[in-house]
């Protein structure tokens, strides 16, 4: 009898361990607002040690431009940095010198297509991937009569809006 008294009183304990043990849930938002962006990077355009500027040079740089998917943008590039240039008539300067390498940037490899900053006439317009998009910038220092002998150099913004 106290064996079946020590089992039942055991089982007792047992159920209502059991018993007091419940559990609940809930759930747990996860959210995220992406706003459409864009990031651009470039490789220069180098057109190495020329003599005499007695022919085309031609070179070529790049521009990376990483956008939101579908996010649509126009890439445009400004005149550069020497006085009097156009986006249609950049000029190379030499230093503090006054004398200047012409030179253009162009869209297409044929280079017909000047590459500027009018929406819309001579920018290039694209749409994200969410992945980079490598573009080509095609440079040419056209036939003119040479300058001094000198580094010459330029500066142009690469503007992406999107």
């Amino acid at each position: 009898m106290k064996r079946r008294l020590f089992m039942a009183a055991a089982l007792l304990g047992c159920t209502s361990i059991q018993a007091q043990a419940a559990t609940t849930s809930s759930t747990l938002g996860v959210s995220l607002t992406l706003a459409a962006a864009c990031s651009v990077s470039t490789s220069a355009i180098a057109f190495g040690t020329v003599g005499l500027l007695s022919a085309n040079v031609d070179q070529t740089g790049t521009v990376t431009v990483t956008c939101t998917k579908n996010a649509t943008y126009t890439i445009a590039l400004d005149a550069g940095a020497s006085a009097g240039a156009t986006t249609s008539a950049r000029k190379m300067k030499n230093g503090a010198a006054t004398e200047f390498v012409a030179y253009s940037l162009y869209r297409d490899a044929a280079r017909t297509q000047n590459w500027g900053n009018i929406v819309g006439t001579d920018t290039l317009a694209g749409s994200g991937t969410g992945s980079a998009s490598v573009l080509t910038i095609y440079g040419r220092i056209p036939v003119q009569s040479s300058p001094s002998a000198g580094a010459y150099t330029d500066v142009v913004n690469v503007t992406v809006a999107y």
